[in-house]
C-alpha cells in the first residue's frame, strides 16, 4: 500500500514498481463494509442499466406511421403500445441516476473526511476508491450510449406530446400514470442533457459540498486531483495491468475533470500538474484564464 504514496510523490523507481490502485481485486475492510455493500448493490444494477440502454431499439417506425396517419385509430395505438414500455424503462434509467447520486455521495463522505488525507484516505480504502472508480467508469458509458442514441429522446417527446393531446381531448391516459408530469418534466430535463449522468454526478458533488460546510471544499477537491494523478501515472508508467483496468484509468480521469472543474470558480485546465485536461462537458474551458494549449488541443478536428 505504501506504493501509492510513491505514484503521487512521483517516486517512480527504474524498475517501474507495482504501484496501483487496484481496480480488479480490492476488497473492504471491516469499517468500509457497510458502505462497500450499499454501493456494490447499485453498481451490480449498473451493468443491468447498461444492458438495457445497449439493447435500447426506440419506436421509430410506430412512430413515423403514427404521424403519417394521424386519423387512423389502430395505428395510433399501436404506436402508444410500442412507446409506453419504453418510457417505463426511460423511467427506469432515471432513477437508477438518483441511485448512483446516492452512492457517490456516500463514497465522498468517507473519502473526504477528515482526519486523513486523499492520499491516506485512498491508500487505506482501496475498496472505496475501486467502487469510485467504477461509478466514474458507468457514467462514461452510459453517456455514449444514449448520446448515440437519438431514439430515446424522440420516444420520450413523442409520450409527452401524446400525453398532452389525450389530457386536451378528455380521453384516458391510464397508461401514462406511470410517469406522472412532475416525474415527466424532471426526465426531460436529465435526458436533454449531452451526458446526462456526469451532469447527475457534477450536480451530486457540488450538492455534497453545499450540504457539508464543515468539510473544507479542498478535502474534495484534493479527493479528485488524487484519483487523477493516480490514474495518469498508472497511464504513463509501463505497468502490466489489465486493460479493463486502463478504459477505467482514463474514465477516472476524464470524470474527475469534469466533476473538478464544475465544482472551483476557476478554470481546472490551467493546473496540469494536479489533473488531465478534458475535453467535454467543461464548465470554464472557454473562460480567459484557460491556456490556449488547452483550448486548442480540445477544439473539434
Amino acid at each position: 500500500m505504501g506504493n501509492l504514496i510513491k505514484v503521487l510523490t512521483r517516486d517512480i523507481d527504474n524498475n517501474g514498481g507495482n504501484f496501483f490502485l487496484d481496480f480488479e481485486n480490492a476488497q473492504p475492510s471491516q469499517s468500509e463494509t457497510g458502505v462497500w455493500e450499499k454501493v456494490n448493490q447499485v453498481l451490480t444494477e449498473a451493468q443491468i442499466i447498461l444492458d438495457d440502454l445497449q439493447a435500447y431499439r426506440g419506436a421509430g417506425e410506430e412512430i413515423r406511421q403514427a404521424i403519417q396517419s394521424p386519423g387512423v385509430e389502430g395505428v395510433q395505438e399501436k404506436a402508444w403500445s410500442a412507446v409506453v414500455p419504453l418510457v417505463i424503462k426511460l423511467k427506469t434509467f432515471y432513477e437508477f441516476s438518483q441511485k448512483l447520486e446516492s452512492s457517490l455521495q456516500c463514497l465522498l463522505d468517507v473519502l473526504t473526511s477528515s482526519g486523513s488525507t486523499p492520499t491516506q484516505h485512498l491508500e487505506q480504502k482501496q475498496a472505496l476508491a475501486r467502487q469510485f472508480a467504477h461509478i466514474l467508469h458507468f457514467t462514461l458509458r452510459f453517456d455514449e450510449l444514449k448520446m448515440t442514441n437519438p431514439a430515446i429522446q424522440n420516444d420520450f417527446s413523442y409520450y409527452r406530446r401524446t400525453i398532452s393531446r389525450m389530457r386536451i381531448n378528455n380521453l384516458s391516459a391510464d397508461a401514462g400514470n406511470e410517469v406522472n408530469n412532475e416525474l415527466a418534466n424532471r426526465m426531460s430535463l436529465f435526458y436533454a442533457s449531452a451526458t446526462p449522468m456526469l451532469k447527475t454526478l457534477s450536480d451530486a458533488t457540488s450538492k455534497f459540498v453545499s450540504d457539508n460546510p464543515d468539510v473544507p471544499i479542498e478535502n474534495t477537491t484534493d479527493c479528485l486531483s488524487t484519483m487523477a494523478s493516480v490514474c495518469k501515472v498508472m497511464l504513463e508508467t509501463p505497468l502490466h495491468i489489465l486493460t479493463v483496468c486502463v478504459c477505467v484509468c482514463v474514465c477516472v480521469c476524464v470524470c474527475v475533470c469534469v466533476l473538478f472543474d464544475n465544482l472551483i470558480s476557476s478554470s481546472v485546465s490551467h493546473q496540469s500538474d494536479n489533473i488531465l485536461p478534458h475535453w467535454y462537458t467543461t464548465k470554464h474551458l472557454n473562460d480567459e484564464t484557460t491556456s490556449k494549449q488547452i483550448k486548442n488541443m480540445l477544439q473539434p478536428n
